[in-house]
């Protein structure tokens, strides 16, 4: 009897605590995701997240500390979904020209960041210059892009398409162009096709990393 009593605790409508728990965390994700890119992030209020989540004040606290951590979380995981697009097509690439690669590479991180248009109003927009943690975080996943793009350049110098140089501050720039162009691609209307996005940021890169070293 008492087992009886302790599973219908753990239980509502045929939904366990753990699940139900899982669900009301991904309703304010997505209403946060909302209210942040079409209302803006220092306007929208917990009240306003609960409400369109349809959850309590205490169950938003139960899952996030602040607005800000559900902020935080937002942008990791919208990094993630562009990162996990990315590398395991690594693997796939290994004998690919350079050419190849970049293209392959591009054409992930444009479809991923793009799949949902809201993605780079958080990230680009909203996110930046919110809070210490918030910076920390940017920079962050910005030297992590810089590095993996560090990286193709120098495997492209050793395929013979670029010349040999230090590709760090290049790298820079490219993740700096890149983000300018998503900035820009989010507020555009009528809407850019993700491709024309993608045709720009690969001529740029390509261009970049072959043009001639200065002496």
């Amino acid at each position: 009897m008492a087992q009886d009593v302790a599973t219908r605790s753990r239980t509502y409508a045929g939904v366990d605590t753990e699940q139900r728990r899982a669900e009301r965390r991904d309703k304010l994700l997505e209403a946060a995701l909302d209210e942040f890119t079409s209302k803006g992030y220092h306007k929208t209020k917990i009240a306003d997240l609960c409400a369109r989540a349809g959850v309590s004040t205490r169950n938003f606290y139960e899952k996030f500390a602040s607005k800000e951590a559900l902020l935080l979380e937002l942008h990791a995981h919208i990094n993630r979904v562009a990162m996990k697009r990315m590398l395991p097509l690594l693997d796939s690439l290994t004998h690919a020209d350079a050419i190849t690669r970049v293209t392959t590479l591009v054409d992930a991180f444009v479809e991923a960041v793009t799949s949902d248009p809201r993605y780079p109003r958080l990230n680009y927009v909203e996110a930046p210059g919110v809070s210490a943690a918030m910076e920390r975080q940017h920079k962050d996943w910005f030297t992590r892009y810089v590095e993996f793009i560090e990286a193709e350049c120098d495997r492209a110098a050793e395929a013979g398409l670029a010349p040999k140089r230090n590709y760090r501050l290049t790298a820079i720039a490219l993740v700096g162009a890149i983000t300018g162009l998503l900035r820009e691609w989010q507020t555009h209307e009528p809407p850019v096709p993700a491709s024309d996005l993608a045709d720009e940021i690969r001529a740029i890169f390509i261009a970049t990393i072959t043009r001639p070293v200065n002496r």
